[in-house]
């Protein structure tokens, strides 16, 4: 089976009822107003450790926070974190039945506020603007004229990151071990909505607004960040072909199609469906089953993954909190990463490659060789049980795993997105690549994929996800031309945190001659 194929019977069969959405349990206050456009800015101290940036109304400030000293080798640090970066919450698209202050196009902006060119970034499923911080950053390095903004959909603004954003050691460690509650899927009915036409409306915003700055503006997308990207190019908005907005296309690690799996009939799509990741509610389950809530995935499991991100970050030779991620002794980075190492991840495509645990009994992992994973294996408890499992950090991988807990969740962005809307992954399964001629043209225009014409930048991960040849067969049906790169030895998550700039590089040359 070639790794670039998901096995969908084995998939399935382990996802049943898996990955099926289900309300999460406890309660949270409701969704606090947001400002028109809230912006929190960003900067750094002498020590490298994030400060307050100029005074912050009293409802922002939270947000300011230190994140603990880590011991990082790479030399480009200081450079990165001095790339200027803000938050900003706007209006986006109008949704009805959606509380107002939910209707918001958000963007984490790196580099000057007048660019030259301005890049926005899609994350991927289940990921935050966090997710492109390291690559944006690096961006913004190589080109300080130019502008990264990544970013969020609108369902992080259902996440309350207070509590994960101290030092408060107890309170992490009582976090990763039981998760913060989760909103109940009953007081979220208007999610049903957030589904492919809100989020790539949300994107227009932003884009429209990147055009009012400067005629140098680009899109691109990580994973499913890359499907919405080559459907936010051939989307229909008003009579206007999306690519209209755009100079250029970049697709890291996805493309428009991956893991649709079949076409969907209107009764699936109505009653309940399935892709290559499992069973999907349909529409009319939407309102029961609003976002990811699972075994594999939940806003609960995102709020634990997030605060023992963060123990890693402040202290990561520490012992990981007792009945937490791991059911064996560990420290706080082992734990951390045993979860995403590519030998050791629960989904092996959602992995990335930064070292090895120490100290370790292994064995082999039948369920994630199933789903492709070559050798994978799990994590059985330490070897010396008077010690607990530790991590070494490989430094010829691609990817630093104290940078990574370090920019895992800030104060600006978080790596993930915890209340996933169900509605979105059932839109893509209906889109696939274009919808002319299909049951769902008039409800998701994707129309003008054949006439596509704005030049495509595809990326792949040498251990990911996609191919050159599979970015090959998506131009071949557009009108564009197209340039292909793979990072060697990179997983899936790699692409976007590698502690090298070769993807940097590759997207700031190939953007460099389409400027105007």
């Amino acid at each position: 089976m070639s790794r670039r194929t998901l096995p969908t019977a084995a998939l399935t069969a382990l996802c049943l009822g898996v990955l099926s959405s289900a309300a999460g349990q406890g309660r949270l206050p409701p969704v606090p107003p947001l400002a028109p456009a809230l912006t929190v800015p960003e900067r750094l101290d002498a020590t490298g450790v994030l400060a307050a940036g100029p005074a912050l109304p009293a409802e922002d400030a939270a947000l300011v926070f230190d994140p603990g000293v880590v011991a990082l080798t790479d030399p480009a640090q200081p450079t990165l974190d001095a790339v200027p970066a803000r938050r900003v919450v706007q209006p986006g698209a109008s949704v009805p039945g959606t509380p107002a202050d939910l209707n918001a196009s958000i963007t984490v902006r790196y580099g000057p506020g007048t660019p030259a060119a301005v890049l926005l970034l899609m994350p991927g499923y289940l990921g935050g603007a966090g997710s492109f911080d390291r690559l944006a950053r690096q961006i913004v390095t190589l080109h300080p004229t130019w502008a990264v903004w990544a970013l969020d959909r609108r369902s992080n603004l259902l996440e309350d990151h207070s509590a994960l954003l101290g030092r408060d050691i107890p309170t992490l460690q009582r976090i990763v071990r039981s998760g913060l509650p989760a909103r109940p899927a009953s007081s979220l009915p208007f999610m049903k909505d957030w589904g492919l036409d809100t989020t790539l409306r949300d994107w227009h915003e932003a884009v429209l607004e990147a055009r009012k700055l400067t005629p140098n503006v680009f899109i691109g997308g990580h994973s499913m960040g890359g499907t919405l990207t080559g459907l936010y190019a051939a989307y229909d908005f008003g009579g206007v072909a999306g690519e209209r907005d755009v100079r250029g296309l970049i697709m890291l690690d996805g493309l428009p199609g991956l893991m649709s799996g079949t076409p969907l009939t209107p009764d699936e799509y109505a009653q309940a469906a399935r892709n290559p990741l499992g069973p999907l509610p349909g529409l009319n389950g939407l309102e029961r089953s609003p976002f990811v809530d699972s075994v594999v995935f939940s806003p609960v499991f995102a709020s634990r993954a997030a605060a023992q991100a963060r123990l890693a970050a402040l202290n990561p030779g520490a012992l990981a909190p007792g009945g937490g991620l791991t059911r064996y002794p560990a420290t706080n980075l082992a734990a951390a990463m045993g979860q995403l190492e590519q030998q050791y991840a629960l989904l092996p495509f959602l992995a990335l490659r930064s070292g090895r645990p120490t100290n370790a009994a292994d064995a082999p992992n039948l369920g994630a060789q199933l789903l492709g994973g070559r050798g994978a294996r799990w994590i059985t408890g330490p070897k010396d049980p008077t010690k607990p499992v530790g991590w070494e950090t490989d430094v010829t991988s691609p990817t630093d795993p104290q940078d990574f807990t370090r920019r895992f969740i800030t104060p600006l962005s978080d790596y993930s997105e915890w209340y996933f809307p169900n509605r979105l992954t059932l839109d893509l399964a209906a889109a696939r690549t274009d919808t002319r001629g299909t049951p769902f043209e008039k409800t998701l225009p994707v129309w003008y994929t054949a006439q596509l014409s704005v030049p495509i930048l595809g990326i792949a991960a040498a251990q990911g996800v996609t191919t050159e040849a599979q970015y090959q067969q998506y131009a071949a049906t557009t009108q564009a031309a197209l340039t292909t790169h793979t990072l060697p030895d990179a997983a899936h998550l790699d692409i976007t945190v590698t502690r090298g700039d070769q993807v940097a590089r590759w997207i700031t040359d190939w953007m460099q001659p389409l400027m105007r």
